[in-house]
């Protein structure tokens, strides 16, 4: 039986859509889901607890993610370990296909994303149809929401280090042969409404870099990334111009907020509040 890892930080909008899925299986015993509200100041908690008493719902005062992270494994009873992010959806068919991704002998699994650009702006959506096209989005474990592991994969760790790369960092524990996506399957993740909260995102996605390559750098050897297989296509398509000067431009800017931030220990955790909905 799985164990559903969830940390949530102020994720009253969002949780109950998150955990729909799995009421009836954890009601019946199927699956153990763990909620982790970390630093909350809103009803998360409660929207957890009145979907169902079989959630086993954590709360601490501390608002970290990873720190969540490491108080629900404390709890967590099952493998293979899910860890998900609360603005995430999947379903349980999703949850048992991924277990058997694992049980083909794989250490870690993710999914490819869905972007849902319901509410986004052109330049959003821009972005995320260049992003979304290379090769490193859809080889896991990048900006899917959620990842598993084994008992085995699991053993390749301790705690969760105090980072802002989770998935980054885990990612960064395997080879790529070692690791898998599920194919077929899809997380679907809701975009930024605008270009300024995905520059946040996307400034904290750099950021997360940062920490690993100066705490772990024996590590990011296994975190490799090609983009010159879709290079040609992007130089000598003129549609796709437009697209790749948004992709440009966000990156930029994010690498040099980030750089700011990182170099003048400021570090935020932003976040994107316009898709929790």
């Amino acid at each position: 039986m799985p164990t559903i890892i969830i940390p949530a930080h102020n994720e009253e909008k969002s949780i109950s859509k998150c955990l729909a899925s799995f009421v009836d299986f954890v009601d019946v015993g199927n699956l153990e889901v763990i909620v982790v509200c970390n630093g909350c100041k809103d009803l998360t908690a409660s929207v957890v607890k009145n979907l169902s008493d079989k959630f086993i719902c954590l709360e601490t005062d501390v608002a970290s993610k990873t720190y969540a992270l490491n108080i629900g494994e404390g709890s967590a009873t099952f493998f293979p370990r899910i860890y998900l992010d609360a603005d995430v959806q999947i379903d349980y068919k999703v949850v048992i296909e991924m277990c058997n991704t694992l049980s083909t002998g794989c250490l870690a699994t993710s999914l490819v994303p869905t972007m849902d650009l319901t509410k986004s702006s052109w330049a959003v959506r821009a972005f995320y149809s260049i992003w979304l096209s290379l090769p490193y989005c859809n080889s896991g474990m990048v900006g899917s929401g959620v990842y598993a592991l084994s008992e085995k994969g699991r053993v390749r760790f301790d705690k969760f280090p105090d980072i802002i790369a989770d998935d980054g960092y885990v990612r960064c524990l395997f080879k790529e042969g070692e690791r898998r996506v599920t194919k077929g399957y899809y997380s679907q993740v809701k975009a930024p409404n605008n270009i300024f909260n995905l520059i946040k995102i996307k400034t904290r996605s750099r950021l997360g870099g940062y920490q690993l390559k100066d705490k772990f750098p024996e590590l990011i050897s296994n975190d490799v990334k090609d983009y010159q297989s879709v290079f040609k296509q992007f130089v000598y398509d003129y549609k796709l111009w437009p697209k790749v000067a948004v992709y440009i431009s966000v990156n930029l800017i994010a690498r040099i907020r980030a750089n700011y931030q990182y170099y003048t220990n400021q570090i935020l955790w932003e976040r994107d509040d316009s898709s929790r909905y």
